[in-house]
């Protein structure tokens, strides 16, 4: 009975370790300005399929119109997959329209989250939250 005992706090010992450890990894709220949004309409320069998030680098005009590379952090590939997604579904050259939100890093302004996709040219679009 003592072993069945210490098996079980060992387990949820572990279980609450690794919980806390997931839940720091997403801290969307101290990366990006959850209460902004914002939108970019530009050119796709790269598309990176990996883990634990995927990301779009857009080249795209600012507020002043002068041309930035925007970084976008995206959903997990597969998070992706279960919508249809591919590692090809954008390819470099896509005008795609981009809706997130901001980075909070002042010295990131060109960083966002996504939370829509649109590419007009054949209508797709993505649209969700990351987990």
């Amino acid at each position: 009975m003592k072993n069945r005992l210490l098996v079980l706090l060992g387990l949820i010992t572990f279980v609450a370790l690794g919980a806390s450890q997931m839940l720091a990894h997403h801290a969307f709220y101290s990366t990006y300005d959850r209460d902004k949004t914002m939108k970019i309409e530009g050119t796709l320069k790269e598309f990176l399929w990996r883990n634990p998030h995927s990301y779009v680098r857009v080249e795209a005009p600012d507020e002043k119109g002068e041309m930035q590379m925007w970084v976008v952090e995206w959903a997990a590939p597969a998070q992706l997959t279960e919508k249809g997604l591919t590692s090809s579904t954008l390819r470099p050259g896509d005008k795609i329209i981009v809706t997130g939100h901001p980075g909070r890093a002042a010295g990131e302004n060109h960083r966002m989250q996504m939370q829509k996709v649109e590419r007009p040219s054949d209508g797709f679009k993505w649209e969700g939250t990351i987990r």
